[in-house]
């Protein structure tokens, strides 16, 4: 299948980051669990607060992260922790940090989400993480049909 992006036209180029250039490169797995979110997420933003790769914006970060990973379990893996989320974090000092949340899902198209800010969206009890990541971060585009979210904060 295509790659579906939340933008129109060919993809912007300040999510290839050159791997030689890069500050720090992480791969993590989890399983599929609520419960691995948490302990991920600490020890990502640990290094990302480490190498400095976006000062004063690692809050935007972490909230972003938290977000894609608990869609990618929920909505990705259903909840099963016999499957496993992939996340890959990479930081450029000139360019800022780029993470990309993989799930083994089908996927999604993200232009059929609904936007919480309208009518009886408000009052749903879920349905903001894509909305929280998209305010967040400085870029966000979706591949694989839906299966892989690139996040982009500089």
């Amino acid at each position: 299948m295509e790659d579906s992006s939340s933008t129109s036209g060919p993809p912007p180029q300040s999510c290839n980051f050159d791997a030689d250039k890069l500050d720090l490169k992480l791969s993590v797995t989890l399983s599929a669990d609520r419960d691995a979110v948490d302990p991920v997420v600490r020890s990502v933003m640990n290094a990302v607060r480490e190498m400095k790769c976006a000062p004063g914006h690692e809050d935007d970060i972490e909230l972003a992260l938290t977000e894609a990973l608990a869609n990618a379990v929920v909505h990705g893996a259903k909840n099963d922790p016999s499957k496993i989320i992939e996340c890959d974090v990479a930081c450029d000092e000139n360019r800022g940090i780029l993470i990309v949340v993989r799930d083994p899902g089908t996927g999604f198209d993200p232009t059929k989400i609904a936007n919480p800010c309208h009518g009886e969206n408000i009052y749903a009890s879920h349905g903001r993480g894509i909305y929280l990541i998209n305010q967040l971060m400085d870029e966000v585009q979706f591949h694989k049909n839906g299966t892989e979210i690139h996040m982009l904060k500089r």
